[in-house]
């Protein structure tokens, strides 16, 4: 059953504030980057189907003659790759640059969205988008520029790819049913697994003085960071357009840093903070102007 656009919006709202806490909760875990994600995918995908009460599906089937839908299983396995690769990618940024960085320039997703929606989903863009992807582009110069004081630069390169692939993954979700979002998660969470296996066994577990705190941040990571996120998401992303969608999920950005400033003390550089609000004002701006012209509807 699709949800109301009220309901979709409230679940990507209540999924973004619970993202957000990413940045932090990294911080606590003293650990390889792939090891993290894996174990907080394992964790993740443990809860996913502790609360669905299943297991997931890796070949979608039509609802009307129950046949192997190809397309539809293309697209899950599409959305997976697309969402393991930001979750691998986002947490390998954290540890090499700022949590400020990792997250804002993960959330260059719209670019994408707006270049290739219209070709994939058929939902067409306006003149507002394309002044909105210029916007986002000024503000990752503004964040490349503060590469050396803000944050490694390999470390705001790797976030930036993580946009990329959170911008297809945005994409494909939406092509998918609410069962078929759901799955392509939960397989998400068992690639990166997969990929973190071997520095988890490489690494070894944590131990010492951090063996608490690593332990706590990546339950919390794996329960409420991404875990109930994912079902979140998946009911929400059917009911609104992919860009408003992205708009939304804005919220994590906003938060993320507040967060890291509030229990860890980072604070962001003023290049992170222009670049920052140069991203998010133009975004937000396209959102109100299209609302405003009744446009900004699914």
């Amino acid at each position: 059953m699709q949800l109301s656009t009220a309901s979709g919006v409230l679940s990507l709202v209540f999924c973004a504030l619970l993202w957000s806490t990413g940045g932090v909760l990294v911080k606590l875990v003293d650990w390889n980057p792939f090891a993290i994600a894996g174990t907080r995918s394992l964790i993740g995908l443990i809860t996913v189907c502790l609360m669905l009460r299943r297991l997931p599906s890796f070949i979608v089937r039509d609802e009307k003659n129950g046949k192997t839908d190809l397309r539809g299983t293309l697209y899950v396995y599409i959305a997976a790759a697309c969402y393991a690769g930001t979750m691998i990618l986002y947490i390998v940024a954290n540890k090499l640059t700022t949590a400020a960085n990792a997250i804002l320039l993960e959330y260059t997703d719209p670019i994408y969205i707006i270049m290739f929606g219209p070709l994939i989903l058929g939902e067409k863009n306006r003149k507002s988008d394309y002044v909105t992807v210029a916007g986002v582009v000024l503000g990752m110069v503004l964040f490349f520029a503060d590469g050396l004081r803000g944050g490694r630069m390999a470390g705001n390169l790797i976030a930036a790819l993580s946009g990329t692939s959170w911008g297809f993954c945005t994409i494909y979700m939406r092509k998918l049913t609410r069962r078929g979002s759901q799955d392509a998660f939960m397989l998400s969470h068992i690639i990166t697994f997969l990929v973190g296996v071997p520095f988890i066994f490489i690494y070894g577990f944590p131990s010492g003085s951090v063996i608490v705190s690593s332990g706590i941040g990546l339950l919390l990571l794996g329960i409420f960071q991404i875990g109930i996120p994912s079902i979140l998401y998946a009911c929400g992303i059917g009911s609104v357009r992919a860009l408003s969608a992205s708009f939304i999920s804005m919220i994590e950005p906003l938060m993320n840093p507040v967060w890291v400033l509030l229990f860890m003390g980072e604070v962001p550089s003023v290049w992170t903070c222009t670049g920052g609000v140069v991203i998010l004002g133009c975004i937000i701006g396209r959102e109100l102007v299209q609302r405003r012209r009744g446009i900004g509807k699914k």
